[in-house]
């Protein structure tokens, strides 16, 4: 609907715990639906559950389905890192999504990845092919930032595989963090979600009635009831426009057991979002639903 010069495009892989909660849907949607992102494809990313990336590539499908749109999707590693390694025989034998991520690397001139989960994917790729560091830029949503930061609490991304989030963070790769305390400023009204997304295709009503199934859950008991906040939607919104937020460049946080960061002396410097404009970013989510899958 919207169209932009193919020189200002660029090419994408999310990687993302597509079924773990209820946010990582509208962050595909938003990417799959901008101009400016060329997805090469999807990596299905585990949530530290038995079965768990079989659940997020089938959520995944179930996306593409809703939209009929095609884009590969590729299972990516079943367990964290330390695990996984040792299956793969020491990274020789990967999962198709670390492969892809490894091809598609080799084969551009730069490519982002977009990381809305657990980091494992790609710290098993840099693992088999250490080049491709210099040839990506990673952003991570995840962890609670750089410094000496206490954990308020356990941090889902980064805790689902601290090894992995220490790999990546010490490789040297050009990578974009966005920590906890600017990802859950996303926040959105359930009964915006239902006036603004339900009404709009498969694929809107889809995205709401997902939300709220996991709100009512068990699962969910942690959330404020009638919010919730788009926290992996950063991760989009900053590769459409990396200054729809104020950064610094700090050195890269090390990861504790309970995911607070700690100065690790030597760990390179990275850039650290303190904070991002949710307006841009949900309304830019809603136009292009909107425009895309009108009523």
């Amino acid at each position: 609907m919207i169209k932009i010069p193919d020189y200002k495009k660029i090419n994408v892989i999310i990687d993302t715990d597509a079924a773990c909660e209820a946010d990582d849907p509208f962050a595909i949607v938003q990417a799959l639906l901008s101009p400016k992102l060329i997805v090469k494809g999807i990596v299905a990313e585990h949530f530290n559950e038995e079965g768990s990336v079989q659940k997020s590539f089938k959520e995944i499908e179930t996306i593409l389905d809703a939209m009929e749109m095609e884009v590969p999707i590729l299972m990516g590693e079943e367990y964290p890192l330390h695990k996984a390694s040792s299956m793969a025989e020491g990274g020789n034998n990967c999962s198709q999504g670390v492969d892809f991520i490894i091809k598609e690397a080799l084969r551009e001139d730069k490519i982002y990845i977009l990381c809305q989960g657990a980091i494992t994917n790609v710290a098993m790729a840099f693992r088999k092919c250490p080049e491709i560091k210099k040839k990506v830029t990673v952003i991570w949503i995840g962890t609670h930032g750089g410094g000496e930061v206490k954990a308020p609490f356990r941090e889902f991304n980064a805790g689902n595989d601290i090894t992995a989030a220490n790999e990546v963070l010490s490789s040297g790769t050009d990578l974009w963090l966005v920590p906890s305390d600017v990802y859950t400023t996303i926040n959105v009204g359930l009964a915006e979600l239902k006036l603004k997304v339900s009404p709009y295709g498969k694929i809107g009503k889809h995205l709401y009635e997902n939300m709220i199934e996991y709100n009512m859950s068990p699962n969910a008991g942690w959330t404020k009831g009638e919010s919730w906040s788009l926290g992996d939607s950063p991760a989009i919104a900053l590769a459409l426009n990396p200054d729809c937020g104020k950064y610094t460049f700090e050195p890269a946080p090390y990861i504790n057991e309970d995911t607070s960061s700690s100065v690790m002396p030597g760990n390179p410097v990275i850039r650290i979002y303190k904070n991002v404009d949710s307006r841009y970013i949900l309304e830019d989510f809603f136009a292009k639903l909107q425009l895309n899958f009108p009523v």
